[in-house]
């Protein structure tokens, strides 16, 4: 199982590499990798794309982790789905499943990307994807012989039209509490989750 974090994007609603923003003594691409790094994920992907240079110095330790791989998209602006043809394109021929995450979505830890991953695995279906309401969230898993289908997308779009086109062969997986699928898109989601933050009262977990 291979875990892809896409991290390409210019951040053009919020104005500034919004994987580059504080986020309780980490940056937000931080707090994402250092979930899918300590899940159960045997190797995961980062894409980067806008200011991809000043993203990796940031990371700090993580460069070195034996089971990261950077792969560096410099199609990024044709959008989501070029991010996802980097990415899958790494792992295609190594690894049957490739679990999507994003790398704005700072709430995502280790112990959901491991439900994710065991409940698909036992489910036996091409898809897996965490339940919000009665529709399908991230983070979202794709079993080896969708990976053409993923390779195929083009535009600003990422996976959605496979998880219609497939909806009845989904496996989805009830997150339980405290499961929290926000992602950062502009100034105001990220003052937000900053108030958020002190409210909690407490720092995340790195691992």
């Amino acid at each position: 199982m291979a875990g892809i974090v896409l991290a390409a994007g210019a951040s053009t609603r919020m104005g500034t590499a919004k994987q580059l923003l504080p986020a309780a003594g980490m940056t937000l691409v931080e707090r994402v990798l250092s979930a899918a790094l300590g899940s159960r994920l045997d190797r995961v992907v980062l894409v980067l794309g806008h200011q991809a240079h000043e993203i990796e110095t940031a990371l700090g330790w993580m460069i070195r982790e034996p089971k990261l791989t950077i792969v560096h998209n410099r199609q990024y602006k044709k959008g989501l789905s070029s991010s996802l043809v980097a990415g899958v394109g790494e792992i295609a021929h190594s690894h049957d499943h490739v679990m999507i995450l994003l790398a704005d979505m700072p709430f995502i830890d280790h112990h959901l990307i491991d439900l994710l991953l065991e409940r698909y695995l036992n489910a036996r279906l091409p898809i897996g994807a965490i339940k919000v309401g009665e529709g399908a969230g991230h983070p979202v898993v794709f079993r080896r012989d969708l990976f053409f289908e993923l390779r195929a997308l083009t535009g600003d779009v990422g996976a959605r039209s496979l998880l219609k086109k497939y909806g009845d062969r989904v496996c989805l997986i009830a997150p339980g509490t405290g499961y929290d699928n926000r992602d950062i898109d502009t100034q105001q989601d990220y003052r937000n989750f900053q108030t958020d933050l002190k409210e909690r009262k407490k720092q995340w977990p790195i691992s």
